[in-house]
């Protein structure tokens, strides 16, 4: 018995399995007052930005012009410790080719998740500014105006070479209470109060 005749005698008593027609949705097919429900739902809820860093023009810097800025209360030793690159970035955020409005959120959102996740010591990257066609650095001259806007950020300094340089900034941010709290903990071990 040739091998198609076989198989057409097991197949013979096989009836195939009623299929459910699907429904294809059109656009024409949604309702006016759905489309209607939409738009206003859109123009409702407005967008709210709570983004603090300012996104009005700058004075541009010059590509190798050295950053640096100690908050108040930021002990010397910390910030020349800061400024030799002796604090191990634990985070990195590279900027290149961003336009300033995605530099600005991602900025924001790299510093408030990094004070979330207790981090302290940051790198941001934004590059010279040679590849750019103004008369200055756009990122690193912005970048200069909002670290000192944010809360958790207590000094920032350009980078050694071996991390970029001029090109990149180290970020020191603020300890959170729970870091405080291990240090207590750590320094008073043995102590007698």
């Amino acid at each position: 018995m040739q091998d198609e005749d076989w198989f057409a005698q097991e197949m013979g008593d096989v009836k195939p399995l009623k299929v459910e027609k699907r429904v294809a949705i059109r656009r024409e097919d949604i309702s006016e007052l759905a489309v209607k429900a939409r738009r206003e739902a859109a123009q409702r809820e407005p967008t709210v930005d709570t983004n603090p860093l300012s996104d009005s023009e700058v004075p541009l810097l010059d590509a190798h012009y050295i950053l640096e800025w100690q908050g108040p209360g930021v002990q010397h030793g910390v910030f020349r410790k800061l400024k030799q690159g002796a604090y191990e970035p634990e985070a990195r955020l590279d900027l290149h080719r961003m336009t300033v409005e995605r530099a600005r959120q991602e900025v924001f959102s790299f510093i408030n998740e990094a004070q979330s996740l207790n981090l302290r010591s940051l790198m941001i990257v934004h590059g010279k500014g040679f590849s750019s066609k103004a008369e200055g650095a756009v990122l690193k001259s912005y970048l200069n105006v909002w670290l000192p806007q944010l809360g958790p950020v207590i000094a920032y300094c350009s980078a050694q070479p071996r991390h970029g340089g001029v090109g990149a900034v180290y970020v020191l941010l603020k300890k959170s209470e729970e870091k405080k709290q291990e240090n207590r903990i750590k320094f008073n071990r043995g102590r007698v109060e």
